[in-house]
């Protein structure tokens, strides 16, 4: 297993050679606004990347990765695994004041990954490429309860006291606390118990 994700394209640069990597990741390590950041993985994610030279400096990356990103449920804060099957293809232009790899617009609109260090660290473009396949939320099961808004329990465990089926204002007077706040949330529909509607025409 590999700590740091790297390809050495020195040789590609000078002779126009291919160049290829590979490797298994348990997770990244990469800098994004001017601090350091961490993306675990569930399980080791396997990586193989090639690399063809296209003359001038540009080269293009081609590959697979594989990483299980670990995120919360939506509802109940759990983790869940998310296993992702990554096809890799990018731009690589070689500049040597370039501190580090970043990707930037081409003209014809690509992407382009930005490198001065022949020995390339793939980190933050393998975490950004994962980050933006992951779906925006996911549920540990599709009938997650989720918790309780008033005192966290997680309710796919069992019920809690303030899951009990009584009306809302005796909850609240029971807990002391204004009607219409977080117990209410609970009941979709307690939000239309005061609500006037316009009469129709007769």
């Amino acid at each position: 297993m590999t700590d740091t994700p790297r390809i050495h394209l020195g040789t590609a640069l000078r002779r126009d050679a291919d160049a290829h990597a590979e490797g298994t990741l348990d997770h990244l390590t990469y800098e994004q606004g001017g601090e350091e950041q961490r993306l675990t993985f569930a399980e080791p994610a396997p990586y193989e990347i090639d690399v063809n030279p296209l003359g001038g400096g540009e080269m293009y990356l081609q590959g697979e990765f594989s990483p299980t990103l670990v995120m919360e449920c939506a509802r109940c804060l759990r983790d869940v695994p998310v296993p992702l099957e990554l096809q890799l293809g990018t731009l690589l232009r070689y500049d040597p004041a370039v501190t580090l790899p970043h990707l930037e617009e081409a003209e014809s609109g690509e992407d382009v990954l930005v490198f001065g260090d022949p020995d390339l660290d793939l980190s933050a473009y393998l975490a950004e490429t994962a980050l933006l396949a992951a779906p925006l939320s996911v549920l540990h099961a599709p009938d997650c309860l989720g918790l309780c808004q008033v005192c966290g329990h997680d309710l796919n465990e069992g019920p809690c006291e303030h899951s009990a089926r009584v009306p809302v204002e005796e909850i609240d007077d029971l807990l002391g606390i204004p009607e219409g706040t977080v117990h209410a949330k609970q009941n979709p529909f307690a939000g239309l118990r005061d609500l006037k509607l316009p009469e129709g025409d007769e």
